[in-house]
Formats: structure tokens, C-alpha cells, sequence
């Protein structure tokens, strides 16, 4: 029989990659936004595949339109990969961001425990979660120190996630996820700022681009290759929650320099930082150990940073 997924949040760069995805596993596939008719789903659209997804609205904080859009979409699966993306953001927002992170989360666990549904469903959380770890990569027991509005929201829905498939027997599974890019990226993200500033520059539209600390290490991954790990970890025997990595942790400024040597450039003749970019705190070092689900399904990021800035160059125009 063929499967049938919601994808809570389909208008984002995951949401638009995961829906590729199941569609070439042969899934009817059902996508949410806040407001269907009035999105431009522009990633959708990027990726030729919108006509191709049962577009509704479903506003997650609220319990009864999260209730209709699973009677709606009667999906076998759920993918909640909707709220506020941006740990910058969640400064100036930390109402908003709590509400659209665990709340949401919240409605659509217990719409499905008061609903008594059988079906699975896939968290998106975070590696904000884990704060600085220092030199120990983290793992799926370290314990969470999040250092933002955003890293508590996500701590949050995950805690959720575990709580009620613990207590309730739910088939409810978190994917943490650690820095993951693609062309989909919003320029706001850092990365698509370098990738786009440093293609900018070579064309001549842009003479300088200013960032934030480039000493701050992260670990950077292909997007694509992140769904399959979202799907693979629905279709276990038991539900489990993974870290979703490379495993490989570089600095910003080794982006940088990579983004720029793409274009025969010597970053240092183009970039200014500024303390304007500083945040109430910050993490300085995220470094993951995604050998569990490596062991337990398979999955292993093929693509790691060098190859994340050559495709996101790749795809400037």
C-alpha cells in the first residue's frame, strides 16, 4: 500500500527536501503551512515538486487546527519540522519562539495520544540543545545545557517527545540535528551570507562582507542526505532518538576561506568583522558523535564541509 506523510513546516529548506524524498519512495505526501493558500512555497517550487504535494494550513499552536490536519491527511507518518528557525531571533523573540517550538510539538503529541492514532512521528530537534561542549563531541546521553531562547525551546519538544513516547507507548522519535546547509538556506543563515557574499563579490555587485566571530566551530552537513536519516529513523521496529551529524566539527572561518577560494579569492582582502553580530551568549564549539545511528541504521553523511560549500557555490547564480 502506499504511504501516506505530513510534513509539518513543508515551505522550509528540510520540509522541501524531505517531500522530494518521499516522493521518489513512491509516499502521497501532504504538506502544512500556516496559511496554504496565501504561502508562496517557493522551495516547492525551487525543486519542481508543489503541484505534486496536498498543500493545508495547520497553525501548531493551535490544538484544533492541528487535530483537522491530521483528519485531513490521515498520514501514516508525521514529520514536524515547523517553528522558529533562528537561535539569533529567539533573542528578540523568546515568547514567539517557545510557543511555535514546544508548544506546537506539544499539540501534535497529544492530538495523536487523544486521538488514539496509530501512526509515527518525527521530532526536529537540535544540537543548539547541547550548548558548548568542549572537546567531548556530544552524544545521545549528554546532557542538554542550551544557551538561548531557541536551544530551550528545542530541549523542550524533545523532553516532550520522549515523555510521551514513554509514558503514552507513541511511536514518537527526535532527530537532532546539527548544522545542516543547502541552496534552500534563507540568506539570514550565516552560511548562504558567506556563500552569496563571496559569489557577490567576485561578480563585482558587492565590495566587502561582514560577518560576526569566525572562530566559532561547528559541524556542517548536506541537507539532503539529513531527510533520509529523518525517514530512516520512522521505519525502525522501535522509535529512538539520534544524533544527525558528519561527525567532523570545522570553524567559520574555514567556511569562509573555502567560500572564497571557490572564486579564486583571498577572504582576508574582503571580510570585516563586527561585535553588532554578538549575541547575549553564544556557543563557541558544537561537535557531535553521530556513530549510533550509523550503527543502528546505516546512515553516514557522505557529503562533509568542503563539499557543502562547493555545492552551495555550485548553485549560486
Amino acid at each position: 500500500m502506499t504511504k501516506t506523510a505530513l510534513i509539518i513546516g513543508v515551505s522550509g529548506q528540510d520540509g522541501a527536501y524531505l517531500a522530494q524524498f518521499l516522493l521518489t519512495k513512491g509516499y502521497t505526501v501532504w504538506g502544512s503551512s500556516r496559511d496554504a493558500e496565501g504561502a508562496r512555497f517557493g522551495n516547492l517550487d525551487r525543486l519542481g515538486i508543489k503541484d505534486r504535494i496536498n498543500l493545508i494550513s495547520i497553525s501548531p499552536e493551535d490544538f484544533r487546527s492541528v487535530l483537522v490536519g491530521l483528519d485531513q491527511s490521515s498520514a501514516q507518518e508525521v514529520y514536524f519540522l515547523a517553528g522558529q528557525t533562528s537561535v539569533g531571533l529567539s533573542f528578540q523573540t523568546p515568547a514567539e519562539t517557545m510557543l511555535s517550538n514546544s508548544q506546537g510539538m506539544l499539540n501534535l503529541l497529544e492530538a495523536i495520544r487523544f486521538q488514539n492514532r496509530s501512526l509515527r512521528v518525527f521530532h526536529a530537534g537540535s544540537s543548539e540543545t547541547f550548548g558548548d561542549v568542549g572537546a567531548e563531541p556530544a552524544a545521545e546521553t549528554t546532557l542538554p545545557h542550551p544557551r538561548s531562547p531557541y536551544a530551550v525551546s528545542k530541549s523542550a519538544a524533545t523532553m516532550l517527545t520522549a515523555n510521551y513516547r514513554e509514558a503514552y507507548g507513541l511511536f514518537a522519535c527526535s532527530g537532532i540535528l546539527f548544522n545542516h546547509e543547502s541552496p534552500l538556506r534563507p540568506q539570514r543563515f550565516v552560511t548562504q551570507k558567506i556563500i552569496q557574499g563571496a559569489h557577490a563579490i567576485a561578480k563585482g555587485r558587492q565590495d566587502r562582507l561582514t560577518l560576526g566571530r569566525l572562530d566559532i566551530a561547528r559541524d556542517w552537513g548536506w541537507a539532503p542526505e539529513y531527510v533520509e536519516a529523518m525517514w530512516l529513523m520512522l521505519q525502525c521496529d522501535t522509535p529512538q532518538d539520534f544524533i544527525i551529524a558528519t561527525g567532523e566539527t570545522n570553524s567559520l572561518q574555514s567556511f569562509v576561506e573555502l567560500a572564497f577560494a571557490a572564486h579564486d579569492l583571498d577572504w582576508r582582502d574582503y571580510v570585516e568583522t563586527s561585535d553588532s553580530f554578538s549575541r547575549p551568549s553564544d556557543i563557541a564549539h558544537s561537535a557531535a558523535n553521530p556513530s549510533a545511528i550509523k550503527a543502528a541504521l546505516g546512515w553516514q553523511a557522505t557529503s562533509k564541509m568542503p563539499d557543502v560549500v562547493r555545492k552551495m557555490t555550485a548553485a549560486c547564480t
